[in-house]
């Protein structure tokens, strides 16, 4: 039996990595969430009935919350974290406050864990960002690139500067106390239950309801990665003993796309006929992100598996009769 802790778990990829840690029934699950962006909807009700997962609704940023937890897991997925466009810009305060608090907390329990094989940490794309704008990168984008601060004074910056923490955090506490960790940096991961505030369900509402459709920033491309995809990448991240201390992309380089023709794909896959209006780029937003995958393939013999015509199709089968509920 693998004993297995989830921070975040009512989240988007908290939900389907539980789902997919649970086809193995010998796999006992403890789910921690605040509930702040997580649902406790009907899917995420049936995640939890199963007998083989616990679930608290906890605030990680208390420290005593640890104590009560039991001291014998082996693997611990922390997906926890206070993220989105309108948490930055309205929240910084929070951002930066939880976002380490939680770490920090969690790596002070995983200290005293003798059974632990490994901590998984997620991180972002939006790491790379600073370098790109004040220096430039090479893209696909690898895991070697040394790392810049943006603006300290934005809010924006919040989130981007609070995963680089988490970041060292795991490497100083790892190195210092043995603690077994490794790093994900996660690129564009789209699926169902992803809530509404992202490009791809943002399409699907505007061309389900619009005949033109506008279209910011249309030439920019993003690198698209399933949401299967980059739950198997994160569970073989995980699990695998040659990715100790090692900090890995987490995304599908195969599937860069503009975001113009991805109106398009998904238009298709609506089977909507639309007229498209481009509006300027949005300020701040890179012309390409795309992660190089190499070092990951590498390591676990995985590579992704879904094309994006048949991601969007999977996507919009959940969202279709839900467009209209709207949530972060």
């Amino acid at each position: 039996m693998k004993k297995i802790l989830v921070t975040g778990g009512a989240g988007f990829i908290g939900y389907f990595l539980i789902k997919e840690l649970l086809k193995n029934k010998d796999n006992k699950i403890f789910v921690l969430d605040n509930m702040y962006r997580g649902r406790l909807d009907e899917e995420f009700k049936k995640i939890i009935s199963n007998k083989n997962v616990s679930f608290q609704q906890v605030d990680l940023t208390d420290s005593n919350i640890f104590t009560s937890l039991d001291k014998d897991f082996e693997y611990i997925y922390h997906l926890a974290a206070v993220i989105g466009v309108k948490n930055v810009v309205e929240n910084p305060d929070k951002v930066l406050r939880d976002n380490a608090i939680t770490t920090l907390n969690l790596i002070e329990f995983a200290k005293n864990l003798k059974s632990l094989k490994k901590i998984l940490f997620s991180s972002t794309s939006e790491i790379y960002a600073g370098t790109l704008k004040h220096f430039g990168i090479d893209i696909p984008t690898n895991e070697k690139v040394k790392l810049t601060l943006d603006d300290v004074n934005s809010p924006r910056t919040t989130y981007m500067l609070s995963k680089m923490y988490g970041e060292s955090i795991m490497f100083n506490y790892g190195k210092k106390h043995n603690i077994p960790f490794t790093i994900v940096r996660y690129h564009n991961v789209y699926g169902p239950r992803m809530g509404y505030l992202h490009v791809i369900p943002e399409m699907l509402l505007k061309i389900s309801k619009h005949k033109i459709v506008e279209v910011a920033s249309p030439e920019h491309t993003r690198s698209m990665c399933f949401i299967d995809d980059a739950v198997e990448m994160t569970i073989r991240a995980c699990e695998n003993k040659i990715t100790n201390k090692e900090i890995l992309n987490i995304g599908n380089q195969d599937q860069e796309i503009s975001i113009i023709n991805l109106t398009k794909t998904i238009a298709r896959v609506l089977k909507k006929n639309i007229d498209i209006k481009t509006l300027p780029d949005v300020e701040g937003s890179p012309s390409r992100r795309c992660p190089d995958i190499s070092k990951i393939i590498s390591m676990t013999g995985y590579s992704p598996k879904v094309n994006i015509n048949d991601g969007i199709k999977k996507t919009f089968d959940w969202y279709k009769d839900k467009l209209h509920n709207r949530y972060e």
